[in-house]
């Protein structure tokens, strides 16, 4: 067992950096790609002797291992509706203690809601429902007399005028 886990100790050091590249151009951030690969390390080290012993080629076998992470990874992001810190991320920035993090998050909600403010009425609405509210994209079409598609490009303009407006107050 030991050996097992030295050997793919080993391949892993060998292939991690092409991994990580890997992993990073198919997800959006970063640390998704450190997670993916530390997920990719800890199923090679769970696989037992007689798996690891039919194992003809490691390298194509880690990449296989990879590839049917990132496709769960894709199923799971696409199951799970995003909540009110996609609007969030749009600001987020890193602080160093407690009470500059409150203050921090104080500010970006204000700049946040400046910027909300801005957009159209639909718009505005289709970004609370969905972001707030967490209404999935039917629902709120249904309520705003609209289709999913339209609702769709309101929520890709509202980000991208947030994300763009955050990056401005930077």
């Amino acid at each position: 067992m030991r050996e097992m886990h030295k050997a793919w100790s080993t391949l892993f050091a060998e292939k991690g950096a092409s991994l990580s590249h890997y992993f990073r151009q198919r997800v959006t951030h970063r640390w998704d790609a450190q997670d993916l690969v530390q997920e990719v390390y800890l199923r090679l080290l769970r696989i037992g002797p007689a798996d690891a012993a039919s194992i003809r080629n490691p390298e194509a076998y880690l990449f296989t291992v990879a590839a049917n992470l990132l496709k769960e990874y894709g199923a799971l992001r696409q199951a799970q509706p995003q909540g009110g810190d996609a609007l969030d991320e749009a600001g987020h920035a890193a602080v160093p203690c407690a009470a500059e993090a409150h203050a921090d998050g104080q500010l970006r909600r204000e700049r946040l809601a400046a910027l909300l403010a801005r957009l159209s009425p639909k718009c505005r609405a289709v970004m609370i429902m969905h972001y707030r509210d967490d209404m999935p994209y039917r629902d709120i079409a249904e309520r705003l007399q609209i289709s999913t598609n339209m609702v769709k490009k309101y929520i890709v303009k509202g980000l991208a005028a947030c994300r763009q407006g955050m990056a401005s107050y930077e």
